[in-house]
């Protein structure tokens, strides 16, 4: 259990004066400049408060197109209204934060930005969660992520996909957490994303991912008593149908991060120290940016 006091609310500067005043009205900044590398370059700071007797953060998205702003909206998150790739020609990315009081929120005492794939295997293992967002998405430049660690250890209990937007408010309000990541990205296909949910209950873990890109591959997964999410991740392009599989069983470790790997020094970094990573595309048979899926 952490010591450190919730963070109960964010906020986003473009610019010097902006520091200035979050500065001034008790804001900490976020040691990490989210627009590095880019070219033009503008200087882009998360900024955070922890004030006693408000309802604690416990879960942030990030936008960066128009459809996925409207279930965010309507599930009642705060809007940081700054574009974090203000002055630079990549994707409108906008920050949103949730105080939420269900089962399934945890609240967030710390904050990390990291830009570079050997920051984060240290991280996993000491029980960060990475956001799902590349904040430097079609920007160029480095591949940043901003990283939460929450009051107490917690682990992945579900998990879901969706191919379109129309279920995104009520995920949002039964406690999920999206991966801002198309999974179809480049591909040509339906706009789609995973989906977690949290629980401080390790009994309720799950234990095992797995993807499949075959019909033989479904049929061993189902014999070691794996579920497989609804959706085909390929939906609407012409590869191959790949699927995402789960499974609660055993009596090992349990999984507290999942994330969506487009950067291919990443995936060899984290092999390379003992996170796993599930070695299919899940962009398998068609031109879409590959991707793979690792899991702590």
């Amino acid at each position: 259990m952490s010591d450190l006091q919730p963070i109960t609310k964010l906020n986003v500067s473009t610019n010097v004066d902006e520091e200035e005043i979050f500065g001034a009205q008790g804001y900490d900044l976020l040691n990490g400049d989210l627009n590095e590398g880019t070219i033009p370059h503008n200087r882009v700071f998360l900024w955070y408060k922890r004030e006693c007797g408000l309802k604690p953060v416990t879960r942030i998205q990030l936008s960066f197109n128009d459809y996925m702003k409207n279930g965010l909206a309507d599930a009642g998150y705060e809007l940081v209204n700054r574009d974090l790739n203000a002055g630079v020609p990549g994707d409108h990315i906008f920050l949103w934060y949730f105080c939420g009081s269900t089962q399934y929120d945890i609240p967030i005492v710390n904050l990390q930005v990291t830009k570079d794939a050997n920051e984060e295997p240290a991280l996993l293992r000491d029980g960060w969660e990475r956001l799902g967002c590349d904040l430097n998405r079609n920007a160029g430049g480095c591949f940043i992520y901003l990283w939460v660690k929450r009051a107490t250890p917690s682990y992945i209990c579900d998990i879901a996909a969706t191919i379109d937007y129309t279920s995104d408010q009520q995920h949002f309000t039964d406690g999920y957490t999206r991966i801002d990541e198309n999974v179809n990205r480049r591909a040509g296909g339906n706009f789609i994303f995973l989906w977690y949910r949290r629980s401080s209950d390790e009994s309720k873990g799950l234990s095992a991912l797995e993807v499949s890109n075959t019909f033989q591959e479904q049929v061993n997964l189902q014999e070691k008593k794996f579920k497989r999410i609804t959706f085909n991740l390929n939906k609407g392009t012409q590869g191959k149908d790949v699927y995402l599989w789960y499974s609660k069983e055993g009596c090992g470790e349990k999984m507290q991060s999942m994330a969506v790997l487009i950067n291919s020094k990443t995936w060899m970094v984290y092999q390379k120290n003992g996170i796993f990573v599930l070695e299919k595309n899940l962009n398998e048979g068609n031109k879409g940016v590959k991707m793979y899926l690792a899991y702590k």
